[in-house]
Parts: C-alpha cells; sequence; structure tokens
C-alpha cells in the first residue's frame, strides 16, 4: 500500500498534494486522495479533518470548489479529501445509474456479496487511509480528527461520527455537514443504495447507516453542525428536520446539535463555500482543545 504522489502545488503557505495506491478494503483497485498539509506540518504532526464528497463527485471536488484551505491553514490544521468509491471495479451495473455504483458509495461496508469485495468506503475512510498516511509517516495526528461532508458525504460524516460514539471508540471529535442525506432509509437516495448494497436491504441501513435512527441511540454528549438551503431541490431527500427532532427527542440540546436553515441557498457548492468558514472553525474548537 504504498504511495504514490501525483502532484503538489503551494497553498497559502501549505501543499495540496494528491497521492495514489492500491486499497485492499476497496477490492485491490487503486485509489487517489487529495491532502492539504498546513505549513506548521513542518514543525510536528496536525490535527486531521476529513471531508466526503457527494453523489459523482472524487477527491478532486472538495479539494477544488469547497473554499476550505485559508481557515484550515491558518488554524492549523489538515485536509484529507477520499474519493467517493471504488474505481474500475469491473462490476457489472456500476457504471449505469449516477446515483449508484462508482461515485456512489455511500460511506457504507457492502454485505451483498456482488459489491462487498469492492465497496468498503466506510473501513477505507476510517481504517485503512489512517493506516496508510501513518505509515507513510505523514505529519498527521489521528488522535485529533474529525469529519465532515457534504450530501451523500454528509450522510457519511454523520452516520461515521456516530457509528464511533456508539462504539465506543470515539474516533472523531466532531461532524458536521452541509446539505446532508439525514434519514436515507426513508428517502429515494438511501432507498436505492441500501437495497442493492446490502444483504438486509433497508432495514440493516436505517440500523447501521440511518443517522436520524443513530441519534437517538446517542446517550453522551455530541458536537454536530448541519447547514442546508431552503433553495435546495433536493431537500426531500435530506429530512434534516427529522433528524433536528431526533436529536431533540434524546436530549441533545442546541449546543451539542445545530442544525441551521439558510434562506436561499441551493445544493451546490456555492453554498458549501459560503459557509465554509463556520465549518473549518466549528471543528477547530474541538480538534486545537
Amino acid at each position: 500500500m504504498s504511495l504514490e504522489k501525483l502532484s503538489s502545488n503551494k497553498h497559502y503557505e501549505g501543499t495540496l498534494a494528491k497521492y495514489k495506491f492500491r486499497s485492499v478494503a476497496l477490492g485491490d483497485t487503486y485509489t487517489q486522495f487529495n491532502l492539504f498539509l498546513p505549513a506548521n506540518a513542518a514543525q510536528g504532526k496536525v490535527p486531521v479533518l476529513v471531508y466526503l464528497a457527494g453523489l459523482t463527485c472524487t477527491e478532486d471536488n472538495g479539494a477544488q470548489k469547497g473554499g476550505f484551505m485559508r481557515d484550515a491553514a491558518a488554524q492549523g490544521i489538515a485536509l484529507l479529501f477520499p474519493d467517493t468509491s471504488p474505481r474500475g471495479a469491473g462490476i457489472d451495473g456500476e457504471d449505469v445509474d449516477w446515483d449508484f455504483g462508482s461515485g456512489a458509495g455511500f460511506y457504507l461496508n457492502a454485505t451483498n456479496p456482488k459489491w462487498s469485495k469492492h465497496y468498503n468506503m466506510l473501513n477505507h475512510v476510517t481504517q485503512e487511509l489512517p493506516q496508510v498516511l501513518e505509515t507513510a509517516g505523514l505529519p498527521l495526528d489521528f488522535t485529533r480528527q474529525s469529519i465532515f461532508g457534504h450530501s451523500m458525504g454528509g450522510h457519511g460524516a454523520l452516520t461515521v461520527y456516530l457509528a464511533s460514539l456508539l462504539s465506543g471508540m470515539k474516533q472523531y471529535r466532531s461532524a458536521s455537514a452541509f446539505s446532508p442525506i439525514c434519514e436515507p432509509s426513508e428517502v429515494p437516495w438511501g432507498t436505492k443504495a441500501f437495497s442493492g448494497y446490502l444483504a438486509g436491504g433497508v432495514a440493516e441501513g436505517k440500523e447501521r447507516y440511518d443517522a436520524t435512527a443513530m441519534i437517538g441511540k446517542v446517550k453522551g454528549a455530541v458536537n454536530i453542525l448541519v447547514d442546508y438551503g431552503t433553495a435546495d431541490n433536493f431537500l426531500y431527500q435530506l429530512h434534516p428536520d427529522k433528524f433536528l427532532e431526533a436529536a431533540r427527542v434524546a436530549g441533545h440540546d442546541e449546543v451539542q446539535v445545530r442544525v441551521r436553515k439558510q434562506e436561499g441557498y441551493d445544493h451546490s457548492y456555492y453554498f458549501i463555500s459560503t459557509f465554509a468558514s463556520d465549518h473549518i472553525h466549528f471543528h477547530a474548537n474541538f480538534l486545537k482543545a
């Protein structure tokens, strides 16, 4: 799993680099990711903020259009941008639909035998990437780690974070999301993914990968920020109100779970980049504590 550096650019006095390696978690396929290291990484290990992108995206969307780097550089936080699925797995049907298969890994571990060798984005993000980066000797402190994302990636960020809390691992200090799919077991994008990737279908998905179902099971404190736009054409796929309701019923107050409705904003990176600074500073509160 040795890393191959494909490119490197100086950015806000730090470095944005693209890497490639052969992923065991993704069925021995090659995968790519982007990593931003702030200038202070030259003096020692820095905290890590993982960004999970949405449907049809790659490791480049957040890195190129998110507008995260200026504030991350100022706060001394590294940004890690994985891809959204395996690439070139050769599975029949993986390139047919834009919302399933390539570019749509949903940040789960597939249990349907057709997909289970390659579609293990959960393991890739939470286990494999940290191990590969630590083995490569990059100056990253994975004991100070948080996670955020957009749309499908927002779903991924929330569920990865909540699963970490529920397991007792507490791998991530905080989670945030732009326009996340908050209740995937009740919307078309989610039910399609769960029905295809999981042997147990939607029922398995609701139990393991539905943020609205999971937040009610977390008894301790949480650190979550969600933003969505009122002009989002995909709002019917997101259900942020259901997530907020479940959080409040579970006893998580405004300090622990903030869900902000942003008037007139849509689902695009124009929306994301507008509130990017808020999210970096939100995570900095916990990563630098």
